[in-house]
């Protein structure tokens, strides 16, 4: 390293601290609890900034705990660091993402977590289409990591990926 890239990298730093103080940050606003808000409505939040160091560009978090028809429970938590996130290549995730891009793939998630488990039990649904239709959707589901198939003609939503699922549901939701 250069004495150039030492200075760069130092004012780039000196930049970056100088945007942190002079950007108000966006807040949500404080739960009223007149209005029937809990006042710890934002415990996870408040949680997170106690362990995000204040000069770092901050964490997402998502969290939850999903009890589904099927009697399954998944509790699940995921936190990554702002910076991990704004530095990764977000193209390498366009599979994954377009995967949930078609209305009778989100149902086809939809029956499975509801418990219509079976490749007998989704072609009975005409909404999913044809059987061909239903297998080519399963396919592209299972290659984007959203569906594993639990046996021959039997699918589920893997665990790790139930909570994150309804993360992005709600977050388009509004």
């Amino acid at each position: 390293m250069t004495e150039n890239d030492s200075l760069a990298e130092r004012v780039a730093e000196l930049e970056r601290r100088l945007d942190a103080l002079t950007m108000p940050p966006v807040r949500t606003p404080s739960p009223d609890p007149s209005a029937g808000v809990p006042a710890d409505l934002f415990w996870a939040l408040e949680g997170l900034k106690q362990r995000v160091d204040a000069d770092e560009p901050g964490a997402v978090l998502y969290t939850g705990t999903v009890g589904l028809p099927t009697g399954e429970r998944y509790d699940w938590q995921y936190g990554t660091p702002v910076e991990a996130l704004l530095e990764a290549d977000w193209s390498a995730w366009a599979d994954r993402l377009a995967a949930l891009g078609h209305p009778v793939r989100l149902r086809l998630l939809h029956r499975i977590l509801s418990g219509v488990r079976t490749t007998a039990e989704l072609a009975a649904d005409e909404e999913l289409g044809t059987t061909g239709q239903l297998y080519h959707h399963l396919r592209h589901l299972v290659s984007a990591g959203w569906l594993q198939s639990a046996a021959r003609g039997r699918y589920t939503v893997p665990g790790e990926r139930v909570v994150p699922l309804l993360v992005i549901l709600s977050g388009v939701r509004t």
